[in-house]
């Protein structure tokens, strides 16, 4: 079985946003980066490790800051990865590409309706787990839960993430605005877009 990344995770007014091929950081007054937050690319970043993508934070702190891209899957199955586990066999869950990073470490990535043994919570029911946490949701998945498989994740130093905040590159939304193992892979980053330049209320308290 291929190694798990594990031990890194344990490091009142209106205002009408156009719509820029930049997001302008003094305009779009975005989110602070945390925890369970989503990243959505700037049109403008050309970077394309990062072109047109959405990430999920899953840790953010001094030691810098750990995503993983939702909108990528492959063309992999998750049962050619993990051979061992027969209860992925004739499934046809996908492998998502996490990031440039250690490409070759998986990150499982779970809905779960309470916290299991050996998961550790992101935010909204959102956890990252290890094969014995997928064994145990294949088995017995309820209609609320789900996971998704990863290779690879991104990484930020500390402070380098903000840095590219300040030049426009990401927005941040919360983990709530869409379900992020149901949403369209193709449709996600053009919706989360979409949502950061829509008109919105900004609370000035």
């Amino acid at each position: 079985m291929k190694q798990i990344l594990w031990a890194v995770l344990c490091l009142g007014g209106m205002l009408v946003l156009p719509s820029l091929s930049v997001i302008a950081p003094q305009e779009l007054m975005p989110l602070p980066v945390h925890k369970g937050a989503l990243l959505v690319a700037s049109p403008s970043l050309e970077d394309p490790n990062f072109t047109q993508t959405v990430l999920l934070i899953v840790e953010h702190g001094p030691r810098g800051t750990i995503g993983l891209i939702l909108n990528r899957p492959t063309n992999v199955l998750l049962a050619e990865v993990l051979q061992d586990l027969p209860t992925l066999k004739q499934t046809n869950h996908r492998l998502f590409g996490g990031g440039p990073v250690e490409r070759t470490q998986l990150v499982l990535l779970f809905r779960l309706r309470q916290i299991v043994p050996d998961a550790r919570h992101i935010a909204n029911g959102i956890y990252v787990g290890t094969p014995t946490v997928l064994e145990r949701v294949i088995a017995g998945i309820k209609p609320d839960e789900a996971f998704r498989a990863f290779a690879g994740f991104a990484a930020w130093a500390p402070g380098q993430l903000e840095y590219e905040m300040r030049q426009g590159s990401w927005g941040v939304l919360s983990s709530s605005t869409f379900d992020i193992f149901d949403k369209d892979p193709e449709t996600f980053w053009s919706d989360g877009i979409g949502v950061l330049q829509a008109p919105r209320t900004i609370s000035h308290e």
